[in-house]
């Protein structure tokens, strides 16, 4: 989920400014009563009015998750992600799945996206593999 926040500051190995949101194209983002409750007063609305704005509810897996939108590096990307910026539009009020996440001061995407643009010598390369 990028941000402004830089590796430096927060003590990451990782920079979430310099990504292209590969976390944020997960087919499933899973959220709890919470998040949505979190993301209504970040938009002024209603929880039922972001429960269907935002969020489906996957069958399959019997859980609710962030709706998507269509992306030309994934395929599919979270519907709160700005495809233009690449950057997430609610970063304060982000699930807390997003908040967790890469659950640790590495980012496995992100050493291969830093690797691949050495390779490719292009500090903008998409690695979408």
């Amino acid at each position: 989920m990028a941000s402004g926040k830089t590796a430096r500051k927060s003590g990451n190995q990782y920079d979430c400014s310099k990504c292209p949101g590969y976390c944020c194209s997960y087919p499933l983002i899973e959220v709890g009563k919470r998040d949505i409750q979190r993301l209504a007063k970040h938009f002024g609305i209603s929880y039922a009015q972001a429960e269907t704005r935002y969020t489906r509810f996957d069958k399959s897996e019997k859980v609710r998750s962030l709706r998507q939108q269509e992306d030309e590096h994934f395929g599919r990307i979270c519907k709160l992600f700005d495809t233009k910026k690449r950057q997430c539009t609610v970063y304060e009020s982000r699930p807390g799945v997003c908040r967790d996440y890469p659950e640790g001061k590495r980012c496995g995407y992100y050493e291969f996206l830093q690797f691949e643009r050495e390779h490719q010598d292009d500090p903008t390369f998409v690695a979408t593999t």
